[in-house]
């Protein structure tokens, strides 16, 4: 193909590189230079024009695109008409949609004029859903070229769209004292949108204790109802394949194939089978509708593809599918969603203790080297993080605490019971916590290590969809504060006494506690005893 500056007299036949607006017409790039088009733009005072001209050989764009289009045709795809060198591919059918990232690479390395770009592999696309697109870059194509790009294509196919099968479904919820109904019910909503959305039944799911011979008798009942494919959503979370729920799942016949899998949220999936019916144990984050590793697994599954440990292992490149503020999931942003409001985690800072075992100076008073009381680093470090509102509760020496703080965003707190404890606190601060707050981060005022960074990895952390409704800081194995709470704990807070604090609670909701290393020891390090604060940076030291 030439490509130039053409003299008005030399272009019949050739190509318009761009348009032209004259008197009563306009000459769209891409039209076919005839008489009258030669006539109209002499009028307008053209001598020249920039245009295109065919070779032998050269494939024009339209022809190009329809021919390689055809190359990619495989079942339940549908291609649409050639224009401006473009053939758009869409699925003919429901399904999941497999594309070779290594054969479309070799489609569109072998030359620049001829491309084709595609939906991620394993996309879910609906019938009509475009799939594809083959553009050709220039006006036409050297007819070697597209020869044997098309040969290319034929080798291999670099689309393949796998029909959803219609599945029933069965569903087993295991149950724990305390288990709340809601969080069940949220559990087959999801399951149940999960289904449908892959063109399959679920069947009225069963409830069992959380015990391996009742799940056994369930999955039983499930198979004799004609389930195609078994799920167990169990009320505590699966940790080993000798687990309840793979005990259960065992025991009703079964085998387990594969524990856990590189998708992040959902690795604690636990995939298994009776005979030739799949069967998984969910992972916790199944209860909620964002996606997560289970999405991954039943998408397969519907669409009659493998789903072992060899295909699961291979999926943690794109199984990071957690939305953080830092990259905020694509796909709801795409499908014009408006992202979910954060949820708000106060922080609660407890600074009325009467300091008994450094008498007679109050810990929280004293000044280091800087001029800065501790409490005042303490809250400063709170105020760096992303915990809003701050609540600061005082009691013992109130009014010097207030002083040391003045001028901080925050909010005073007054317990007047401090004496009896540091369950009064706790109860003083719940108490005057915000409505919108959905969580508490419950900061010790002696602790003045504990940065904003550290602070922000227990906030992250934080995801009750999940099972993550205590964040719990470590450091090698050893608890540490602050933890989180979500607003669902906060009336067991109202029936604590004396000075444990919150740790009983912690024991009563292990099952919904994440525990996240920190690799700082701050978090294990208070300041309570005169000792203790000749261990401070050089810095923090009292003067």
């Amino acid at each position: 193909m030439i490509f130039a500056a053409f003299a008005l007299d030399e272009t019949l036949g050739a190509i318009l590189a761009h348009s032209h607006r004259l008197p009563g017409r306009v000459l769209k790039k891409g039209a076919i230079i005839d008489d009258a088009a030669i006539i109209a733009l002499r009028e307008a005072g053209h001598t020249a024009i920039v245009a295109a001209r065919l070779e032998p050989g050269d494939v024009p764009e339209n022809e190009a695109a329809d021919r390689l289009a055809a190359a990619l045709d495989a079942p339940n795809l549908t291609r649409g008409r050639a224009g401006t060198g473009r053939v758009n591919l869409h699925a003919g059918v429901a399904g999941l949609l497999r594309a070779d990232a290594a054969q479309v690479d070799r489609i569109n390395t072998r030359h620049e004029s001829l491309t084709l770009a595609t939906l991620p592999d394993a996309s879910v696309v609906a019938p009509r859903d475009m799939v594809a697109t083959v553009k050709v870059i220039p006006f036409a194509v050297p007819g070697t070229v597209l020869d044997d790009v098309e040969r290319i294509a034929r080798t291999a196919p670099a689309l393949s769209l796998h029909p959803f099968r219609r599945l029933r479904v069965g569903l087993v919820l295991t149950e724990l004292p305390g288990l709340k109904e809601s969080i069940t019910e949220a559990t087959i909503a999801a399951t149940e949108a999960r289904v449908a959305a892959l063109t399959g039944t679920l069947l009225p799911p069963l409830r069992c204790p959380h015990a391996e011979a009742p799940i056994a008798e369930a999955l039983r009942r499930l198979l004799q109802d004609g389930a195609q494919l078994l799920l167990v959503a169990g009320a505590s979370a699966t940790v080993d394949r000798r687990d309840e729920s793979p005990a259960g799942l065992v025991r009703a016949g079964g085998e387990i194939t594969h524990f856990g899998m590189p998708v992040d949220p959902g690795n604690l999936i636990c995939l298994g089978r009776i005979g030739a019916i799949p069967a998984f144990i969910l992972p916790g984050c199944a209860r909620s509708p964002k996606p997560n590793g289970i999405d991954l697994v039943l998408q397969r599954v519907f669409a009659g593809l493998p789903v072992g440990s060899a295909e699961v292992m291979r999926m943690g490149v794109g199984g990071l599918l957690k939305d953080t503020d830092a990259r905020p999931l694509p796909r709801a942003r795409a499908a014009g969603k408006p992202d979910e409001p954060r949820r708000q985690v106060a922080a609660l800072v407890l600074a009325a203790g009467q300091s008994t075992r450094m008498a007679p100076h109050n810990k929280l008073l004293l000044a280091d080297q800087t001029g800065k009381p501790m409490i005042a680093r303490v809250v400063d470090n709170v105020l760096s993080s992303q915990a809003r509102p701050v609540l600061v509760v005082t009691g013992h020496r109130g009014e010097d605490i207030r002083a040391a703080l003045g001028g901080r965003p925050v909010t005073f707190v007054d317990a007047p019971d401090h004496a009896a404890g540091l369950s009064a606190s706790l109860k003083a601060g719940i108490a005057a916590l915000p409505a919108e707050a959905a969580a508490v981060l419950v900061c010790l005022g002696d602790m003045p290590l504990v940065t904003g960074r550290i602070l922000d990895r227990i906030l992250a952390a934080y995801d009750p969809d999940e099972g993550r409704a205590i964040v719990l800081p470590v450091h090698q194995g050893r608890a540490g504060n602050p933890v989180l709470w979500d607003r669902s704990f906060f009336a067991e807070f109202l029936s604590l006494t004396g000075d444990a604090g919150a740790r009983l609670l912690l024991k009563r909701h292990e099952e919904q506690v994440a525990e996240i290393e920190t690799g700082d020891d701050a978090v294990l390090r208070d300041f309570d005893t005169v000792e203790s604060l000749t261990t401070l940076p050089a810095r923090m030291r009292p003067a």
